[in-house]
């Protein structure tokens, strides 16, 4: 796929407004990315619509969450904050990545790198979970300090394991 560079992103924190440009680029990048991954069927219910719903409460509902944009399109987000429990597994540090998703025409731009930056600065102690089988995704955090830790989790309902990466 041709990468798109043709404007410099710019990060800001989403507002309310921002709801179906969230829900786009999160939708397609999960299309994107976990297409061959996950069962036809997941996909009945998985649809822009439920996601555009979903963004718009967190985002009338005060989620904190950065997006990238290039000239006035969203072309990527991210969401942090406090370490979780995933399964039987107790955080092990304070901060975690709960999300960073870029459109694929917009992957080596410097959004993604710009998105988790801007939510965890160089060397922030963190934790956060990938799926097992998403090579780039993991390729890109182990970039940036981030290593397994020994921890998996299976989501049933995606039928899909996930890592925990720490730095």
């Amino acid at each position: 796929m041709a990468q798109l560079h043709s404007a410099p992103h710019v990060l800001r924190p989403a507002v309310p407004g921002d709801a179906d440009g969230c829900a786009s680029v999160h939708h397609t990048s999960w299309v994107q990315t976990y297409s061959a991954l996950l069962p036809a069927s997941h996909w009945e219910t998985d649809t822009l619509e439920r996601r555009a719903e979903t963004w718009r409460r967190w985002l009338e509902g005060g989620v904190a969450v950065t997006v990238a944009e290039s000239g006035e399109l969203i072309v990527g987000f991210t969401i942090a904050g406090s370490g979780r429990q995933v399964g039987a597994h107790a955080p092990v540090r304070d901060r975690e990545l709960y999300s960073l998703y870029v459109l694929a025409a917009h992957h080596g731009s410097g959004a993604g790198q710009a998105l988790l930056e801007a939510v965890l600065p160089v060397g922030t102690p963190a934790q956060l979970w990938v799926a097992e089988d998403n090579p780039r995704a993991r390729r890109f955090y182990e970039r940036n300090g981030f290593t397994p830790d020994g921890a998996r989790f299976h989501d049933e309902t995606l039928d899909l394991t996930e890592v925990r990466l720490v730095r």
